[in-house]
């Protein structure tokens, strides 16, 4: 008798058999019926024109893949088959997936990203810095895309007065990189204060028009700071490794360029708050220091008076001083000019008195000096005369009798 299988039995032996059989395997096809729920997963199926298979992206590597799968997406993916036990459904689990026909588009990718690294258009010392609150912002973008719609909605949002021109310009296929070439020229010379370089979401393939060289060199050379802002966050093109800064999305551009007017406000009122604070602490400690100086600070005017009193008690003592010394050195004066006329010969000639000198000037003071018929001559107080010595009486100590 044959063994009865149950169906997980079945199921499991199934799910052994096809697992086991088939290693990692490389498969393609178009995708359809993509979801996403909340989980992180991806859940698609791939088919061709005769057959589909269920396929499962788990989080982490729809994360890593690197680009947003989409219906009628044409890709080629990495993955193993795996038997689902509760629905009986086998599926391909994928831990890689490349749009079909990115094996071309990524070499010249690659070549011309290493090319313009080596000749230092990626550095970091030729990045200019984004004005803080621009005047004018230039955008080069399709005028009818999604993305002229959110940077225009932000920045109204955020800052309504900044002037926004936009230089239209094609950004998907063969003409796009010369009209992104000469809008971003155009507004180098409209003199804006800063150009953002914008387009949404796409594959390789619709963004490969900034990976073109042209781009990457007029955005180089433009004089004025260009912000890229092409595809998701997950998306990177040569223009974002050239621009002076890159924005994950179009809409985060406008954020970065574009400081939020409200923000500023409130900075301003919480800045205004800590100055008035500030100046209010300050006077206070002011305040408190004017009190403990004018404790001990008397009365200026008390002072003054104190002062005025000192002064006129010094002025009166230094009067009463200088007249006392004026009165001092006046009678010295006088006692020196009594004595001077008391020394003076001619006080002494005014009591009748005379001098008597010789032919050559002597002065007789003694009658020795004399003979008779000597002529001499007398100095009285009024004048002088001439004389004959006629007689010499000489007085003698002779017991008190003179000769």
């Amino acid at each position: 008798m044959e063994k009865i299988l149950t169906v997980t039995q079945l199921t499991q032996t199934i799910k052994y058999f096809l697992e086991t059989s088939f290693d990692v395997i490389w498969v393609t096809g178009e995708i359809s019926n993509l979801r996403r729920p909340a989980s992180g997963h991806v859940y698609c199926t791939l088919k061709d024109e005769a057959s589909q298979i269920r396929v499962v992206a788990f989080k982490g590597t729809a994360q890593k893949i690197g680009f947003d799968l989409e219906d009628g997406m044409k890709i080629v993916c990495r993955g193993r088959v795996n038997v689902y036990p509760a629905r009986g459904e086998y599926q391909l689990i994928i831990d890689a997936a490349e749009p079909k026909g990115l094996g071309a588009l990524q070499m010249a990718f690659e070549q011309l990203k290493g090319r313009l690294e080596k000749e230092g258009l990626f550095d970091s010392s030729h990045k200019k810095q984004i004005p803080f609150l621009p005047q004018a912002i230039g955008i080069v973008t399709s005028p009818s895309g999604a993305a002229v719609r959110d940077i225009l909605n932000v920045t109204a949002r955020r800052f309504p007065s900044v002037d926004v021109l936009i230089a239209p310009a094609a950004v998907q296929g063969a003409e796009a990189p010369d009209e992104i070439c000469n809008a971003i020229a155009d507004l180098n010379r409209a003199g804006v204060d800063v150009i953002i370089v914008a387009r949404g979401g796409g594959s390789l393939e619709d963004l490969f028009c900034f990976n073109d060289e042209r781009v990457a060199r007029a955005i180089y050379a433009s004089k004025i700071p260009i912000i890229s802002a092409v595809g998701h966050e997950i998306d990177f093109t040569i223009a974002d490794f050239v621009a002076d800064l890159r924005a994950p999305t179009p809409s985060a551009a406008a954020e970065l360029v574009v400081p939020d007017r409200r923000d500023l406000l409130e900075r301003m009122q919480r800045l205004r708050s800590r100055i008035t604070h500030a100046c209010y602490v300050s006077l206070r400690g002011w305040r408190t220091r004017l009190g403990f100086v004018a404790e001990r600070l008397r009365d200026p005017r008390g002072m003054i008076a104190d002062l005025r009193m000192g002064l006129d008690d010094r002025y009166a003592r230094l009067e009463k001083q200088t007249r006392f010394c004026i009165d001092t050195l006046r009678g010295t004066l006088q006692r020196d000019i009594s004595l001077l006329d008391t020394l003076n010969p001619l006080s002494v000639l005014k009591r009748g008195f005379g001098i008597v000198r010789l032919p050559d000037g002597t002065v007789v003071r003694d009658v020795g000096l004399l003979a008779v018929n000597d002529s001499v001559d007398v100095k009285v107080s009024s004048g002088s005369f001439k004389a004959r010595v006629t007689t010499i009486l000489q007085e003698r100590s002779n017991g008190g009798k003179k000769v």
